[in-house]
């Protein structure tokens, strides 16, 4: 029986550890976990009763077998859920499927709504060519927005930026009104400094025409063909009912329940290699040093503290500084429990309380530092303990690790928060009930400073024989939860079938026709 270590208990750890279950009494799988957390990033906080998704997430793919994976774990709902039921609203349910109002362990059907607040107003996200959208820009501003778009379309930008990669897509004065001060918000880096890679991975074939040939498809009643449909498009997406970590913690009690052992409070500090492979690693714990060793060992733990914790027989120090140079940007998330939304909920959707329908909301107001908003009664009216007297919304902020911002005290920060906020019409503070801060480091691969040469970094890295790189961190890569998990998906198959060419892990959400298409 190989002896298979596993670091990171997030999506791809998870994932990984499942897959390679399924060949009974084959791998002793250990699952090393640094924090006390399960679901990395897509972990579900819970507090005084109400429940934060930490970042906000969509359970669609392109990818059937990842959606596959997801149902067999948690079957999609039969019956209405508490808000559906209450409102009258009528949603797609699978015949047989568990009820959420009686059963946990349940996929719920959910609307996707997210616009954008730009000077108090919202716009589609993303942006659409609408009628509301030409009120809200203003004839002046919708004609110059369209010859923008026009001159962008025959004097194509050589794609050497982000910044470039959005212009050829949407026209220099869309860019600049919703994606200039957004991006760097993000970053903290101008988009004319960001690799076009990230723009290739999460914009996807996403475009001024695909969003027209989406608009007039439904205008005139044409369906598009499932294959077609384009990711930031989509209209109904399923969610936990607890929110992601539920799905995670299900995932990782099932793999426990095979076998494996999961070890919390983990934290892998050394990476012992030997003549090409890696032969142990030295974690910290609660009870002190600890040498685990292991057969193969994958790793969804950053690049940086990968590479940087290789003893022994480490990588040439030219390697070294490549891992060291990948940036982050980290994340703060707040909570806050309010009365009411000073929002007007001007749809046609019905919510309870009648509060906006949206799941989040991108804040392209000028002079505020929050990111996104989610309004996590939107998610999943289970993950708030009063949705009808009460609205619970997450406050997502980007900084870096150490920065003025991230060394604010949980008081200091809420305050900030709740301060922005009010400013931007959206509550009183008056209204707010309870708060509650969350941080969370290397939320987010960044694509500039070494990046551009990761792939001297990735050639070193598959060079010891039994080193299996995935997910987000592991990679290095801004991808969404399914691409993580079919990064682990594929680490298990090669290691299966004895493979050496580890090119199918790494090609995961590189190629045109995955993006543009299902």
């Amino acid at each position: 029986m190989k002896k298979v270590l596993i670091i990171g208990a997030g999506p791809a750890g998870l994932t990984a550890a499942n897959e390679l279950l399924k060949d009974e009494n084959k791998y002793e799988v250990i699952i090393l976990e640094e924090s006390r957390s399960i679901g990395g990033i897509s972990q579900t906080v819970k507090y005084n009763g109400n429940r934060m998704d930490i970042g906000g997430h969509r359970f669609f793919s392109k990818s059937d077998e990842v959606m596959k994976w997801w149902s067999d774990l948690m079957p999609v709902q039969g019956s209405p859920s508490y808000d559906d039921k209450k409102l009258g609203r009528e949603k797609a349910l699978e015949p047989g499927g568990p009820d959420p109002e009686k059963e946990d362990r349940v996929m719920l059907v959910r609307t996707r709504v997210s616009r954008i607040y730009y000077k108090k107003k919202f716009f589609d996200y993303p942006i659409k060519m609408s009628g509301s959208t030409i009120k809200n820009m203003g004839f002046a501003t919708t004609a110059a927005a369209g010859f923008s778009y026009l001159k962008a379309s025959i004097f194509k930008k050589k794609e050497d930026s982000l910044e470039n990669f959005y212009i050829n897509r949407f026209g220099k004065k869309l860019y600049s009104m919703f994606f200039e001060g957004y991006t760097e918000k993000l970053w903290g880096r101008h988009p004319r400094d960001i690799s076009a890679d990230w723009g290739s991975q999460r914009v996807k074939g996403l475009s001024i025409r695909a969003l027209l040939k989406d608009m007039f498809s439904k205008a005139f009643g044409g369906k598009k063909k499932n294959k077609e449909v384009e990711t930031s498009l989509i209209e109904q997406f399923w969610y936990p009912k607890y929110g992601p970590g539920q799905l995670w913690e299900t995932a990782a009690d099932i793999a426990v329940s095979k076998g494996a052992k999961l070890l919390k409070d983990h934290s892998v500090k050394k990476i012992v290699c030997e003549k090409g492979r890696i032969t142990s690693l030295v974690c910290n714990t609660p009870e002190g040093e600890k040498n685990i060793s292991g057969d193969i060992i994958i790793s969804s733990m950053p690049l940086n503290e990968l590479v940087g914790g290789m003893a022994g027989d480490k990588p040439a120090n030219e390697i070294i500084d490549i891992a060291k140079g990948l940036p982050y940007r980290d994340f703060v998330t707040v909570g806050l429990l309010v009365k009411k939304l000073n929002l007007v909920n001007k749809t046609n959707i019905k919510t309870l309380g009648n509060i906006v329908p949206d799941c989040w909301i991108y804040v392209q107001e000028p002079g505020v530092k929050i990111g996104r908003l989610q309004i996590f009664n939107n998610w999943s009216p289970y993950m708030v303990k009063d949705p009808e007297n009460t609205v619970w919304i997450g406050l997502e902020f980007f900084c870096t690790e150490g920065d003025d911002f991230w060394n604010l005290t949980d008081e200091e920060c809420i305050a900030l928060a709740s301060k922005e906020l009010e400013e931007m019409g959206v509550i009183k503070s008056s209204d707010i009930i309870d708060s509650h801060r969350e941080k969370v480091k290397k939320a987010y691969p960044a694509y500039f400073d070494t990046y551009s040469q990761i792939d001297k970094l990735i050639d070193c890295l598959d060079s010891y024989e039994n080193l299996y790189c995935i997910g987000r961190n592991g990679q290095h890569r801004y991808n969404n939860m399914d691409h993580s998990m079919l990064t682990a998906i594929r680490a298990a198959q090669i290691i299966k079938e004895e493979k050496t060419d580890k090119r199918d892990i790494w090609n995961v959400n590189t190629e045109k026709e995955y993006h543009e298409s299902k």
